[in-house]
């Protein structure tokens, strides 16, 4: 490969690890020189319909547009210094018509910053189609456990039940919150536009007297050109603050997945053992214990989510740190963090899809909680009845807390939870309810409430949502 990239020397693991050939190809240095030379295509035919350009200038430049040589570049790059002028003068040199007019009134970020903006729409796209993606799997998994009761646990404690779907809902709910918020900055981004060293478009307007165009009436052909929007102020760049809201956004979007994957990682326990990853009859689980099937697909994901919520405290410094009209000490970053963000994100989805499609529940296991553990959240039931019966609330709480006490290292000992027992054989408790009453409401298979319901609701949402989605195709 061109400059020793293989693999013996370093290179990131996004490059053939992590992130879809679709991700890393917009990320790519040769997209990216691409990109450019679209851009300045554009300003080029605008500067035609002032007459600063000729047609012939235009179509040269259209012409060898994709003609990218970074090794040429590099080259030229090595001994100017200078990255973006190193492509300017490999363009023009290819150019013989159109060479001379390439950058003509603009500065590095009037191509860079617009470039980089076109680049994030494109991958933002790709990250919402994921998590649409991953929400119409959710919907499926709901509606298949909506009624399946199962433990809560609060503090990492049993608590009382709520239904597999149900707590499902809650990771769709908040991916669907994420949507939303991915779909809007997705409109919302902006480029620089065409504005010069200092935000003020001084050197267009300079280049401009004359002509029958003015700066604001050219940028907006080269932006309209490119479909992009551009900001109304800027300085050197595009505010940063764009830059955090969007990193904001995708953090959002993995602190979502990265609860659902620890969730998933606790009820995978053996202790718990309610929900297990999808396992490969070959897979390898440890090097020294043959037995093992860690939760490596959950693991991954939290190890990516930390790490893309990291990055927005470098976005936060480049927003807040960006001195004046413009200092250098983002650019350096943002050539990783950016990409990166990306590429940790879809991969983050990619494997959240396999997971929620090849999701385990283990039945058994969860019936064994259900029997363990579920008499002592019925228990509630039958305090709200004792309480519907006339009966002090504050008395029969203590009653109850006092035989749960006595009930749970019997749990805890492997034995059969005599809670129950225990509850309809108190005449405190007898004196309003008989002891087939009691009995009954200690039951508490279907102690959870509008838990199937509310599941549904959120399924609901996920399909109007979809719709919208096909709608707006």
């Amino acid at each position: 490969m061109q400059n020793g990239f293989d693999h013996h020397t370093f290179i990131s693991p996004f490059t053939w690890r992590y992130a879809s050939t679709a991700m890393r190809s917009i990320w790519s240095e040769h997209y990216k020189r691409s990109l450019l030379r679209r851009i300045w295509v554009a300003l080029a035919k605008a500067q035609q319909r002032a007459g600063l350009t000729t047609e012939e200038q235009v179509a040269d430049l259209a012409s060898h547009q994709d003609t990218i040589d970074i090794e040429r570049a590099t080259a030229i790059e090595a001994e100017i210094r200078h990255d973006l002028m190193a492509e300017i003068r490999t363009y023009s040199e290819q150019c013989a018509v159109g060479g001379a007019v390439i950058h003509l009134g603009a500065t590095s970020m009037d191509v860079l910053d617009n470039m980089d903006v076109l680049r994030q729409r494109e991958a933002l796209a790709l990250i919402i189609s994921l998590t649409e993606g991953v929400l119409v799997l959710l919907s499926k998994r709901m509606e298949e456990t909506a009624e399946l009761p199962c433990m809560a646990f609060t503090h990492i404690q049993p608590a009382e039940l709520t239904t597999v779907g149900y707590r499902l809902a809650q990771t769709a709910q908040d991916l669907l919150d994420d949507l939303a918020d991915l779909r809007r900055i997705l409109l919302a981004l902006k480029g620089k536009g065409m504005k010069g060293a200092v935000g003020t478009a001084a050197s267009y307007d300079a280049l401009l007297q004359g002509t029958d165009l003015s700066a604001m009436e050219l940028e907006r052909l080269v932006m309209d050109d490119l479909g992009l929007d551009s900001f109304d102020a800027t300085t050197q760049v595009y505010p940063r603050k764009q830059d955090w809201r969007l990193g904001c956004a995708l953090a959002g979007l993995c602190a979502t997945i990265a609860k659902f994957a620890f969730d998933l990682r606790i009820l995978q326990s053996p202790p718990i053992g309610e929900w297990s990853e999808p396992f490969a009859a070959k897979q390898v689980g440890s090097s020294a214990m043959p037995f093992k099937r860690n939760p490596i697909n959950a693991e991954k994901i939290d190890s990516l989510c930390r790490y893309v919520s990291a990055q927005v405290d470098v976005l936060w410094h480049n927003a807040a740190d960006t001195l004046l009209e413009r200092t250098l000490d983002d650019s350096a970053n943002r050539r990783i963090v950016i990409p990166e963000m990306f590429m940790a994100t879809e991969e983050v989805l990619t494997t959240m899809s396999k997971l929620v499609e090849g999701l385990n529940f283990h039945e058994v296991g969860i019936g064994l909680n259900l029997a363990r553990y579920g008499l002592f959240a019925a228990s509630e039931r039958l305090l709200m009845e004792l309480g519907r019966k006339g009966a002090d609330r504050q008395q029969m709480h203590e009653v109850i807390r006092e035989h749960s006490l006595v009930a749970w290292p019997e749990v805890l000992q492997g034995k059969e939870n005599p809670l129950a027992r225990f509850l309809a054989t108190d005449d405190r408790i007898l004196a309003y309810l008989s002891q087939e009453e009691i009995l009954a409401l200690m039951d508490a298979s279907g102690y959870v409430g509008d838990a199937p319901v509310r599941t549904r609701m959120i399924i609901e949402k996920i399909r109007e949502a979809s719709e919208r989605t096909s709608e707006d195709e």
